[in-house]
C-alpha cells in the first residue's frame, strides 16, 4: 500500500465511486443518523438524560477531529485502502459496545471509540481518496458522492425507527452493526485496491508554496480554517434550531418538520449546481458568495415573519447554500494548495470544523435563552456567517485567482 505512480483505470474509477457511495451512505446512517432516532429510546429505557447522551454522541464528534489530523498523514501516504478499512473495522465493536453498554461510562467509551472510526470512514477519508484518484474530474466525483451520502437520513432513519419498534434501541444498534460490518468492511477492502497516484505538479503553479508545515502555518489557511469552522457552526446551528424558530412564528411541529424536509430539498439542488459555479466563480469568490449566501438565508429566517410559504422558501435557501457548502470544504485545500498534502491539510482544516459540529445543537439552545428566542439566534448566525464570507476574502495565498480545481 505504498505510495506508487500511476492511476487508475475508467472501471477502475467508477468502481472506487460506486464504493464510495455505498460505504458512506452506510457510515453516515448508522454512525450518525441513527443516533437522533433511538436517543428517546435509550433515555427512556437507562434513565440517562437526552443531554448525557447527547454529550456522549458529541464526544464522538470531537474524538473524530482530534484522530483526522494523524489520520490525514496515513491517507496522503499510504491512501484510503488501510484507513478506511480499519476505519470499519473499528466501527462494528464500537457499535456492539453501545447497544450493549451496562453503564454511563461504558456507554461514553464506545461512542469515543466510534469517533475513531468516524474519522476513518465518514467524509474526509472519502473526499482525499477522490480528490487523489479523480484528479482534475473530482468535483463531478464529490458531487456524486455527496448527492448520494445525503440519502443516509432518509434510508437509515425509517431504517432504524422499524427496528427499534419490536427489538429495542439495543436490539437496533446490534442489527446495525451487523449491517456495517457486511457492507463496509468487505467493500473498502477490496473496492479500494489499486495504485494510489503520485499528486500531479501541475496542478499548482510554481510560485505556491506547498510544504504542509508551511501552508499550515500561512495566514491565508488560518483564514480558511476559521472561515469553514464559523460557516460550519453557523450551518449546522440553523439546522438543528430551525424547528423551534418556524414554531415561535406560528407554524404548527408538523409544518415546521416539512419545512426542515424541503431544506434537505434545497441542499441536493445546491449541489447540483457546484459544478456550474467552479466553471463560472474563481476560487475566492466562490467562497464569499457561498458563505454571504448562508448569511443571507440565516437572516432571511431571523427576520421573517411569515408566512409559512415565505419561511420555507427561506429553509430551501439555506439548505442549497449548507448543500453547496459541503463541497466547498472538500475542494478547499486542493483548489489552493493541490492534491499532495490534501489528507494531511484536510484534516487540520476539519478539525475545527467538527467541534463546531458537536457544540452546535446545545450553542443554539443555550443561545436562545440569553438571547430571549431564535430569532436573535439566527440574527447572531447570520452575522458569524457573514465574518466567515469575510475571512474567505483573504484564504487564498498571493494575489491569485485560480478557476476550476
Amino acid at each position: 500500500m505504498t505510495t506508487e505512480p500511476g492511476a487508475l483505470s475508467r472501471a477502475g474509477l467508477r468502481r472506487v465511486l460506486a464504493v464510495l457511495c455505498g460505504t458512506e451512505i452506510t457510515s453516515w446512517g448508522v454512525l450518525y443518523y441513527a443516533f437522533p432516532v433511538l436517543a428517546p429510546g435509550i433515555a427512556a429505557d437507562t434513565g440517562w438524560s437526552i443531554t448525557t447522551i447527547t454529550a456522549a454522541f458529541s464526544l464522538a464528534l470531537v474524538v473524530s477531529a482530534l484522530v483526522g489530523v494523524p489520520a490525514g498523514r496515513w491517507l496522503d501516504r499510504l491512501g484510503p485502502r488501510l484507513v478506511m478499512t480499519s476505519g470499519s473495522v473499528v466501527a462494528v465493536p464500537a457499535v456492539l459496545g453501545i447497544a450493549t453498554a451496562p453503564s454511563l461510562p461504558w456507554f461514553f467509551a464506545a461512542w469515543a471509540l466510534a469517533g475513531v472510526a468516524m474519522a476513518g470512514v465518514l467524509y474526509q477519508p472519502a473526499f482525499a481518496a477522490l480528490t487523489r484518484w479523480w484528479g482534475p474530474r473530482r468535483v463531478t466525483a464529490l458531487t456524486t458522492v455527496t448527492l448520494l451520502a445525503g440519502l443516509a437520513s432518509t434510508i437509515f432513519a425509517p431504517l432504524t425507527a422499524a427496528l427499534a419498534e419490536p427489538l429495542g434501541w439495543r436490539g437496533a444498534y446490534l442489527v446495525l452493526a451487523v449491517v456495517l460490518a457486511a457492507v463496509t468492511v468487505p467493500a473498502h477492502l477490496f473496492g479500494l485496491r489499486g495504485p494510489w497516484p503520485r499528486p500531479d505538479p501541475a496542478e499548482v503553479p510554481a510560485d505556491t508554496d506547498t510544504d504542509p508545515r508551511a501552508v499550515a502555518r500561512s495566514r491565508p489557511f488560518v483564514l480558511l480554517v476559521a472561515a469553514v469552522a464559523l460557516g460550519t457552526f453557523a450551518a449546522f446551528a440553523v439546522v438543528v434550531n430551525q424547528v423551534p424558530l418556524f414554531i415561535e412564528r406560528g407554524m404548527t411541529t408538523t409544518g415546521a418538520a416539512w419545512a426542515l424536509g424541503l431544506g434537505g430539498v434545497g441542499q441536493v439542488l445546491g449541489r447540483l449546481g457546484y459544478g456550474l459555479l467552479v466553471r463560472r466563480v474563481g476560487v475566492r469568490l466562490r467562497g464569499v458568495l457561498i458563505l454571504g449566501a448562508t448569511a443571507a438565508a440565516t437572516a432571511l429566517l431571523a427576520v421573517l415573519p411569515g408566512p409559512a410559504l415565505l419561511l420555507v422558501a427561506a429553509a430551501m435557501l439555506a439548505g442549497a447554500a449548507r448543500g453547496v457548502f459541503t463541497l466547498l470544504q472538500a475542494t478547499a485545500v486542493s483548489d489552493r494548495w493541490g492534491a499532495a498534502h490534501y489528507g494531511r491539510l484536510n484534516g487540520i482544516l476539519a478539525a475545527p470544523a467538527t467541534v463546531a459540529t458537536a457544540l452546535a445543537p446545545w450553542a443554539g439552545a443555550a443561545l436562545s435563552e440569553v438571547l430571549g428566542g431564535y430569532p436573535a439566534v439566527f440574527a447572531l448566525l447570520a452575522g458569524l456567517a457573514a465574518l466567515a464570507a469575510v475571512l474567505a476574502a483573504g484564504s487564498v495565498p498571493g494575489r491569485r485567482e485560480r478557476r476550476g480545481s
